[in-house]
């Protein structure tokens, strides 16, 4: 197959869920023999979308990289008070269609050049692959291509504000076929939009083979200074939208209740940094061979974050067996902790206790929840077998 996907940023230094899971299909369907290209901007940062990337058409681990450049970055000063008038604390609430419009081209990344681009190209291939509902790239340019391509959406879609403005109404009804990472996404979306289209929920491959080895571990103990002492570790962006404050202040309260030798290691890009603590350990960004120790030395992975369609490194936890805390106010966490029986989920400080005192009392239960996560891991996100129900199908929306 000849397959176009679309997402809003694309390279090897961009960090973002939806952007990683993106490349690695791209990477992942080259391997099995398709030709893929990516249409995307040239933005790096989602923060302001400011061009960094050369425009034009490269080639990177063998997928076609074609990058429009951004007509105009994101003015946090002007966006923010302008979003802020969305009402976000009422969804559902209507606004004048032409506030959202300029909602969405303001929110970025604004590059209206796609929709040309899409309309003179997208109708050359099989499919066109469209990632992120949330952004211009897919707003504008799903309905450049539903005329002259068949079209997947991945969502990756959430119960958040900006999922409840009416912009989307139309949008989602757009593509006739959607592919969702969780059970939890397609029944929020199709309660959300009252729809039904041919769909599959796939979900993220992973690493089977990305277990750390103990020196591996050791070292990162000894660069961090933990030396023998139990710790949780949490991966990811340091953003309030994750919940790290959160877990910080829980985690705070949890050793002012709880006094020992437990620490905190926190294991990501500190968009928010965090206050001082002597029990917290924040590495910053760090590679993925570093990523996996920290994981394999800590006594379980909490997965705080109240806005997720999928958490690979949930998956990446259950990976090097081990068990997970996470927050059961996110729907998706908690069933996938559920189904695996991988994990423990929590609704405020004092389950988060409970929950955390149940860990550290048990290593068995530590390792029997690990490995549960490892076999459910191994059952449903190897790649080969994952890639082959993407590939059924696509050839079914095709054939549609």
């Amino acid at each position: 197959m000849k397959l176009l996907m679309v997402v809003q940023r694309y390279g090897l230094e961009v960090a973002g869920g939806a952007e990683r899971a993106t490349r690695d299909y791209a990477e992942g369907l080259v391997a099995r023999g398709h030709e893929v290209d990516v249409v995307t901007t040239c933005a790096l940062s989602y923060v302001d979308w400011a061009d960094y990337y050369s425009a034009g058409r490269s080639e990177l681990n063998g997928v076609g990289v074609h990058r429009l450049p951004v007509d105009r970055p994101r003015d946090n000063q002007v966006f923010g008070p302008m979003s802020g008038r969305m009402g976000w604390s009422s969804p559902g609430r209507h606004h004048a269609a032409d506030l959202q419009r300029e909602w969405m081209r303001m929110q970025g990344p604004y590059v209206p050049a796609i929709v040309p681009w899409i309309r003179e190209n997208a109708g050359g291939y099989d499919a066109s692959i469209f990632f992120t509902y949330l952004y211009y790239t897919t707003w504008a340019g799903l309905p450049a291509a539903r005329s002259v391509t068949p079209t997947v959406l991945f969502p990756t879609a959430h119960d958040e504000a900006p999922i409840y403005l009416q912009l989307f109404d139309l949008m989602f009804r757009m593509p006739p076929a959607l592919a969702y990472l969780t059970e939890e996404e397609g029944d929020f979306v199709r309660q959300r939009f009252r729809i039904d289209p041919l769909s599959v929920v796939l979900g993220v491959g992973v690493d089977l083979a990305a277990s750390a080895p103990r020196d591996d571990t050791a070292e990162f103990r000894l660069l961090h200074g933990l030396d023998d002492d139990p710790y949780v570790v949490f991966v990811g962006r340091v953003d309030p939208g994750k919940g790290s404050l959160e877990l910080f202040d829980y985690f705070s309260a949890y050793k002012n209740r709880n006094p020992g030798p437990l620490k905190l290691v926190v294991v990501g890009d500190p968009v928010h940094p965090l206050p001082h603590h002597p029990d917290v350990v924040v590495t910053g960004f760090v590679s993925e061979r570093t990523k996996h120790a920290a994981i394999a030395g800590s006594t379980a992975l909490v997965q705080p974050s109240y806005f997720e369609s999928f958490s690979i490194v949930l998956c990446e936890a259950w990976v090097q067996s081990r068990p997970a805390l996470v927050q059961g106010r996110c729907d998706v966490l908690a069933g996938q902790c559920r189904r695996s029986g991988g994990g423990i989920s929590y609704s405020g400080f004092a389950e988060f206790e409970s929950g955390l005192d149940a860990l550290l009392a048990d290593p068995e239960l530590c390792d029997r929840m690990g490995a549960a996560g490892r076999r459910y891991v191994e059952s449903r996100y190897e790649w080969g077998s994952l890639l082959g129900r993407f590939e059924t199908f696509l050839d079914q929306v095709i054939a549609a």
